[in-house]
């Protein structure tokens, strides 16, 4: 379908740009290079890995002026039984003051690092079981890779390797490494430094969730999650909450299987919001969505009521709108709708080939019988072939047909 090639047009406009990937990676290579190396962290540090938005191929690009971001898990042998959050927390102080000095801040759950090209985001945890340890130090887990370089090969698997590193795998290798049963991730618990506790997460049961989604409905899921990621960047300005994960995550429960397009996905899952939480409106309620890792987790646990209804009735609107691009006859009337949805890096027609389009169908309506030249349209035909004048404006072609 024609439409396709717009929609990969859009999405390529709002991805990471080659040099914010690059950027990210310079950092996070940087950082982790750096922790590995300490003298004293290093006795300490078990393994580091990627989560958040980056490592699902969620991400899409920062607007004003804002910075990409990634998040580092740094797995430690720290006792959460015997150290308080805030005594974890110090143990890298004078590792940030060394690299990072005044660009860094400590955070409730992290130690949030500020550079000129890139965000990052240390999120210490305790020590895992000596099994964990192990399998954490796995290439399946340190993999810098995002879901969307690995084609939904990635697996949680010991002996999984990147790609790039499977030149001495045999095809009995590959297969018995596809049909290995997963790792069962256990929790890690990473210090809440406001509430003093150490606060449970799962961030590879995320990745491996996403995974699995995304095969579900043959790699579409990550593509509708950065479009209507984009729609509210874009269109809910003023609403501070729900953003970022929260929202890939109701996306995940209201997408559906089996799409074919991009298009079908954002249009589908917009209406099952619509349809799935409309109870929640009526009663002016935050629903509550568990999180894949944690389930006793609520990770709308941060969006007031008021938001909620908010962001509800602005999804109304938006799922309109995408029924309207996704039901209409004509591309160019497809892309008008999609471009009031998402903004101007949602592509157009030319001028020309919107005339074009619509100069054929009505040709095909003439033969067929189903409609007829008024009085206010004039056909222009030359050497070149047939046109109507280019003062019409094909965003509103309403007089062209009778």
């Amino acid at each position: 379908m024609a439409i396709t090639k717009y929609f990969n047009e859009f999405l390529s406009n709002i991805r990471l740009s080659k040099n914010q990937r690059d950027d990210l990676i310079t950092g996070h290579s940087t950082l982790r290079d750096r922790l590995k190396n300490d003298a004293d962290l290093s006795k300490i540090i078990v393994s580091t890995f990627l989560q958040g938005s980056y490592r699902r191929a969620t991400a899409i690009k920062p607007k004003n002026g804002k910075r990409a971001d990634v998040d580092i898990i740094v797995v430690t042998n720290l006792d959460r039984h015997s150290l308080t959050p805030q005594e974890a927390i110090d143990k890298f102080i004078s590792f940030v003051e060394k690299h990072y000095k005044g660009k860094y801040r400590i955070q409730g759950r992290s130690i949030g690092i500020e550079l000129s090209y890139v965000d990052l985001d240390i999120v210490v945890t305790s020590a895992p079981s000596e099994v964990e340890q192990a399998f954490l130090k796995s290439e399946s887990v340190t993999t810098a890779l995002a879901l969307e370089d690995l084609g939904n090969d990635w697996r949680l698997v010991k002996s999984w390797a990147e790609p790039g590193h499977r030149q001495n795998w045999t095809s009995f290798m590959a297969e018995s490494i596809r049909a290995a049963a997963e790792w069962k991730t256990a929790s890690l618990y990473i210090p809440d430094q406001d509430a003093n506790c150490w606060v449970e997460t799962n961030p590879l049961e995320q990745i491996r969730w996403t995974r699995d989604k995304n095969k579900a409905t043959y790699s579409h899921f990550v593509n509708v999650v950065k479009a209507l990621k984009w729609w509210r960047l874009c269109r809910l300005i003023d609403l501070k909450h729900p953003k970022g994960y929260p929202i890939e995550h109701m996306i995940g429960d209201c997408c559906p299987d089996n799409i074919t397009s991009v298009a079908e996905g954002v249009v589908k899952t917009l209406e099952a919001i619509v349809a799935n939480y409309a109870w929640y409106r009526r009663l002016e309620v935050t629903p509550t969505l568990a999180d894949r890792g944690v389930p006793s987790h609520n990770v709308w646990k941060r969006v007031s009521s008021k938001d909620f209804i908010a962001f509800y009735d602005f999804i109304v609107e938006a799922a309109k709108t995408a029924r309207r691009a996704y039901d209409a006859e004509l591309d160019c009337e497809k892309l008008r709708e999609w471009r009031l949805l998402f903004g101007t890096e949602f592509p157009v027609m030319t001028e020309d080939e919107a005339r074009n389009e619509r100069l054929a169908r009505k040709s095909q309506q003439l033969q067929a019988g189903t409609a007829t030249l008024t009085s206010g349209i004039t056909i222009i035909r030359n050497t070149s072939g047939v046109s109507v004048p280019r003062e019409r404006d094909h965003y509103d072609d309403s007089s062209l047909l009778q």
